[in-house]
């Protein structure tokens, strides 16, 4: 039975530009995601959301609203991906877990490498870029 795997992402949008990250290590490195991480015991997904805000890049986030989740079948593990539209509303953003970050409009969100589940959300990316017009 494969492990299920739970995380929470950020939606970052800033002059109509969406905030995509390069992950920096693992078998993964040199593809982009929304930054985010996992859910941990005892954690609600908005807690563990800004603790990975916080970890990921020093700063603090509102929550405007859940998005969706998009869930993907990866070879060694399933993953249960929540998306939250979120607003910096402390700190600089600071590259702590990732080796390189780009804001991008959404003529541009294909230009980079997304992870696979990742580009499940395209569509979304797109419209919410709209949205914030």
């Amino acid at each position: 039975m494969t492990k299920t795997v739970e995380v929470v992402a950020a939606i970052l949008i800033e002059n109509h530009r969406m905030f995509a990250a390069e992950r920096g290590y693992g078998k993964w490195k040199g593809w982009y995601e929304l930054p985010g991480g996992k859910v941990e015991p005892g954690e609600s997904k908005e807690e563990a959301l800004i603790r990975e805000m916080r970890e990921e890049l020093e700063v603090d986030v509102e929550i405007e609203k859940y998005v969706q989740t998009i869930e993907y079948e990866y070879p060694d593990f399933h993953l249960m991906l929540h998306c939250y539209l979120c607003g910096i509303v402390g700190g600089k953003l600071k590259l702590l877990e990732h080796k390189e970050a780009k804001w991008l409009s959404g003529e541009e969100i294909t230009s980079v490498r997304w992870l696979p589940a990742d580009e499940l959300l395209f569509d979304t990316f797109k419209r919410l870029l709209q949205d914030k017009k």
